[in-house]
């Protein structure tokens, strides 16, 4: 049987990876001194993870989660790996909007010293999302589609 991959979850996972891609380019800017590049390359760094944060709030919202389709004797570590993304993308999102703030508005030296680490983040982030797609879509075929509580828990 042919098993094809979701479309939104897809899309919005290539938005994350874009993103962290950006972030990267834009690291690798400010480390030059080009600064206006690297406004550039962050502000479209946050664009991508907005869209993907639309998409995936959307899905959640009117189509729910896919839960794990795995073997059940590793479900337990899919989910505290998934818990783990889940604070990492939460902290990095919150973490990412300082630094956008702090950028714009020239608070440099806050921005210069939470920077490095939140980028750090991000691609971790970036990183597990791409993890629990392949897990939840590629390695194995996701579970049912319910609520997100359900699809983290199982319950």
């Amino acid at each position: 049987m042919e098993h094809s991959l979701p479309v939104l979850p897809t899309i919005s996972t290539t938005f994350i990876v874009l993103s962290a891609i950006m972030v990267a380019i834009g690291w690798v800017q400010i480390s030059k001194r080009k600064i206006d590049a690297h406004k550039k390359s962050m502000t479209f760094a946050g664009i991508f993870a907005i869209i993907f944060f639309i998409i995936y709030a959307s899905r959640t919202i009117f189509i729910g989660n896919t839960s794990f389709g795995g073997p059940d004797d590793i479900k337990i570590y899919y989910t505290l790996f998934l818990i783990f993304h889940i604070t990492l993308a939460t902290s990095g999102a919150v973490l990412g909007i300082i630094n956008l703030y702090t950028g714009y508005k020239n608070k440099l030296k806050l921005h210069r010293k939470i920077g490095p680490f939140t980028s750090i983040i991000w691609f971790a982030t970036a990183i597990t999302g791409v993890a629990v797609y392949l897990l939840l879509y590629v390695f194995y075929h996701g579970g049912e589609t319910t609520s997100l509580i359900k699809a983290i828990f199982g319950f």
